[in-house]
């Protein structure tokens, strides 16, 4: 999954983060983070045997929760100038056997084509939402299996490959600003 948002520049992966928690007792309240400072996701052995390293000593009966894959990616501005973005989509995945799934968040108003503030914003739409749509179609390949949206957040709603354009009222969407 990574390998796909890097093609399509969404996601460098620079770090995962995950929580540790036991079976039966819940999550520890432990949190581990390991920098990839350039080692690739491909050797799956090896970075599964770095993760369980991370164990924390006090809890030997300690999983990995959902792992989280972050790092920066490419977005382009109304100029089509490329910009660097910290975590502008984030990956999360389990590592359960008996349950596996996986997660995109995205966390910017790019991908829309309104900004958060209501404010039209088409070009930077133009040029970044079919970006994201095509990932989110050749990760469906990958996996063999269709994603389905997740519940709507204040921010937006995802809808088919992509997020719902919101309602326009004279000439502007929803002022998002409110909230943090």
């Amino acid at each position: 999954m990574a390998a796909v948002l890097r093609e399509y520049e969404l996601l460098e992966p620079a770090d995962l983060e995950w929580s540790w928690f036991e079976v039966g007792r819940g999550g520890l309240g432990i949190h581990s983070r390991l920098g990839l400072m350039g080692r690739s996701l491909d050797d799956t052995a090896q970075l599964a045997q770095q993760v369980r390293a991370c164990r924390p000593v006090g809890h030997p009966a300690a999983e990995v929760s959902a792992i989280l894959v972050t790092g920066p990616g490419l977005w382009l501005d109304a100029e089509g100038n490329r910009r660097r973005e910290p975590r502008l989509v984030e990956l999360t995945v389990s590592p359960d056997p008996g349950g596996s799934w996986a997660e995109l968040s995205v966390h910017h108003d790019i991908w829309g084509p309104c900004d958060f503030r209501g404010r039209p914003h088409l070009t930077v739409y133009a040029h970044n939402a079919p970006r994201l749509s095509a990932a989110l179609r050749s990760l469906d390949v990958e996996l063999e299996v269709v994603a389905a949206p997740v519940e709507p957040t204040y921010f937006g709603v995802a809808e088919g490959r992509g997020i719902k354009a919101p309602e326009i009222i004279d000439g502007v969407g929803p002022d998002l600003t409110d909230l943090p």
